[in-house]
């Protein structure tokens, strides 16, 4: 029985282990799981319903409308008889029922364009929703390198204290042998001291790093979080084609969904002045109905009320008939919305070409830091190697007590520095190649586009 109950522990344990150890997340794996639960995305999704619930509620607009009503109407004193249409002083009640529909034949095509106006609204939040999806995964992917960097940046400050640790150590056993003086124990440990600090602030960049990822992502109910490291492969693939602006923003400017979005509005615009210029027009509706009662004062010869089911079959009536409607003055305010909705036509096709000019700009840059970073780093990597080279030497050379520990000091900063800037450069490259091969219209996150067909319903 013991045994049994140990075995069951141990399974336990392990069962709540493995669901409890750090997973390593790929970037699609972050940018997938914010997808899912950023609220901040929820909002433009429900903005996204709501514009299309307009658009289908404007196509259900060109139906008739039908109506029913129905009174209990009870007469005290004077009132008109409905059956002899005189005034008597009389209490009596009646009901009426009615049904009525209509449609309307002629709106100035307002209906029509309404629903165009609307289904493109529709459309240009479809795009916005997109966009945020993408401003998401930049912002996913910015995190996830910084913490990359950060990761790296520990390590060589662990690297550092493990060479400042090892100095310290040999002066020590060189100050109890008389070979060195006690002051230069005091220097060695105040340079290990300054490394353990770096480490300790570099420790705590990352965990502010991993807490900005954490929070992009919505994950809840930790405070940790541990990515893959792939910053070998980032040298690779950062190859030496030059690029061109135009050429990229040719690319970009057929897909980027704040453009077509922005599209989708002016076209709607237009539209909008289309369904104010249709109020200037008459109108022209047709409608039917039918219509029944029942009246207390409706009586036979001997003065009995009629039955309900005879006066609602003998009070029947049904009508026909259209409206027209001619606008000829009020107020000009049909006027004044159009001229209103001219001016948002043009407000509209002014911010179309500024995000275009965004657009252009953001690329321009990212094209010259592209073009920056290919020279920036291969001379990186030739420094960070001079640099480890020359640290090697001074290394050397202090054991040899033929340098000071201050030389060395500057020696080891010089290589942590360099070995800093390269990694710099490497994420650097990283990003501005991810978001060029955006532009350039490559898979760089797995995000699906609105699709026609669901543009359409």
């Amino acid at each position: 029985m013991n045994q049994k109950f140990k075995i069951t522990t141990l399974l336990l344990l392990s069962i709540w282990g493995s669901i409890h150890a750090q997973e390593n997340w790929t970037l699609d794996e972050c940018v997938s799981y914010a997808m899912g639960h950023n609220l901040q995305l929820n909002d433009f999704k429900y903005t996204n319903q709501s514009n299309r619930e307009t658009y289908r509620q404007s196509v259900r607009n060109l139906l008739p409308s039908v109506n029913a009503s129905s009174s209990y109407l009870i007469n005290y004193g004077r009132a008109e008889d409905p059956n002899t249409g005189t005034f008597v002083n009389l209490d009596f009640y009646s009901n009426n029922y009615s049904l009525e529909s209509s449609i309307d034949l002629f709106q100035g095509f307002q209906k029509i364009n309404s629903i165009k106006a609307s289904k493109l609204l529709f459309k240009a939040t479809q795009e916005e929703v997109l966009q945020q999806k993408y401003l998401l995964a930049f912002r996913v992917m910015q995190a996830f390198y910084d913490i990359q960097f950060f990761e790296g940046l520990v390590e060589i400050s662990k690297e550092q204290l493990t060479v400042s640790q090892s100095n310290y150590s040999l002066v020590e056993k060189q100050v109890e042998l008389g070979l060195k003086a006690g002051a230069d124990l005091y220097e060695a440990e105040s340079l290990l001291l300054t490394d353990k600090l770096n480490v300790t602030q570099s420790k705590n960049q990352l965990a502010s790093a991993k807490l900005t990822l954490i929070q992009e992502m919505n994950l809840e109910n930790t405070s940790d979080i541990t990515i893959q490291k792939d910053l070998e492969e980032i040298v690779s693939e950062f190859n030496s084609q030059e690029m061109k602006s135009d050429s990229v923003y040719t690319e970009a400017r057929e897909f980027i969904p704040m453009i077509k979005a922005q599209e989708f509005r002016a076209e709607a615009a237009k539209k909008q002045v289309a369904v104010s210029r249709g109020r200037l027009y008459p109108s022209l509706s047709f409608f039917a109905g039918i219509g029944t009662g029942y009246f207390e004062t409706f009586r036979d010869t001997l003065g009995n009320t009629l039955p309900f089911r005879e006066q609602f079959r003998d009070n029947t009536s049904q009508y026909i008939g259209v409206n027209l409607n001619v606008p000829i003055s009020n107020g000009w305010s049909a006027r004044s919305r159009i001229k209103q909705s001219k001016i948002e036509k043009l407000r509209a096709e002014n911010n179309l070409k500024t995000q275009e000019q965004v657009l252009f700009q953001a690329i321009q840059k990212l094209v010259q830091d592209y073009n920056s970073l290919l020279v920036e780093l291969v001379q990186s990597n030739q420094k960070m190697e001079a640099q480890n080279l020359a640290f090697t030497i001074a290394q050397k050379r202090y054991e040899k007590g033929l340098i000071n520990a201050l030389e060395l000091f500057t020696a080891k900063n010089l290589y942590a520095s360099a070995q800093n800037e390269n990694l710099q450069v490497k994420l650097r490259s990283e990003i501005n190649k991810s978001t060029l091969d955006f532009y350039r219209g490559l898979p760089v996150f797995n995000i699906e586009a609105p699709s026609p067909q669901r543009g359409n319903q």
